[in-house]
């Protein structure tokens, strides 16, 4: 019998539009879970991000965390597999920075510790600010004063969250180098656009085929709804776009599914293991 390890995308694939789990998607997963189905995320999100979106579900498989720059245990946040830049790489890109008056979010670990690195006194983006002072109490935060206290530590991944316009320069200027993995999409359910940096070696797909390979795995199954899916799904035996998904995931994906108010992917995996949900 062939084994097969499912891996979803979190934001706008198994969370609503409150970025939380649902009830019925919660319940159906941990019955699934339960009964032995090898599953877990692909997410932009951090641990600590996913751990509170996704509360009351904890695969018990490794979470793939920033969009593949590494693997983090679902239960204690320990990361394990990460994919860092060079000091030459992650220099390069701050210089880029400096060129466009762009400022990132920039993801490290430093001492052991996660940390996102900013610039305290730089003119930050509405976005930017949404993000940061969504986070109150983050210990993760750490707004710094100079630009080479940005590059502290172990770097695995940088942030930008500011107009399409703002970020479509810097886009340009950097999509071509080959070893950089960039994804450019606007923010699910606000106005503005992130644009987000890992090495090339770091990619859900990639990370997925590890995972796929450590199981003994013959197939991978993904569900995803947005442009950092595409490359999970090209990776994927079988892929499924919720039907919120946008158009170009919906046209690569093996068929279009539920969306993420529907329970869509929940509602296919109890078909596909014979389950009802009383």
């Amino acid at each position: 019998m062939e084994k097969t390890l499912y891996v979803s995308d979190l934001d706008g694939t198994l969370l609503n539009r409150q970025s939380r789990l649902p009830p019925f998607t919660q319940q159906a997963l941990n019955r699934l879970l339960e009964k032995g189905m090898l599953f877990t995320f692909a997410t932009a999100r951090s641990w600590h991000s996913a751990h509170v979106a996704a509360q009351g579900l904890s695969p018990s498989l490794p979470w793939i965390i920033h969009n593949g720059a590494a693997f983090a245990n679902g239960k204690t946040g320990v990361r394990t597999g990460e994919v860092f830049f060079t000091y030459p790489q992650r220099k390069k890109i701050l210089d880029s920075c400096v060129r466009r008056q762009l400022w990132p979010l920039v993801y490290s670990v430093r001492q052991g510790e996660e940390k996102v690195f900013y610039l305290k006194d730089a003119p930050l983006h509405e976005g930017m600010k949404h993000y940061i002072d969504s986070r109150p109490g983050d210990p993760r935060l750490a707004p710094v004063a100079g630009l080479e206290e940005l590059l502290q530590g172990g770097t695995y991944y940088f942030t930008f969250i500011h107009t399409k316009e703002a970020l479509a320069p810097l886009w340009e200027e950097l999509k071509d180098l080959p070893w950089l993995n960039l994804t450019f999409q606007q923010e699910l359910y606000r106005q503005e656009y992130w644009l987000e940096i890992t090495s090339e070696q770091a990619t859900k797909a990639q990370a997925a085929l590890r995972l796929k390979q450590e199981l003994g795995c013959t197939r991978l199954v993904a569900f995803g709804d947005a442009m950092n899916d595409l490359p999970l799904f090209q990776a994927a035996e079988e892929s499924y776009a919720t039907a919120n998904a946008m158009p170009q995931v919906k046209a690569a994906a093996t068929a279009v599914i539920g969306s993420n108010e529907e329970d869509g992917v929940a509602r296919f995996l109890l078909e596909r293991f014979g389950e009802v949900l009383v």
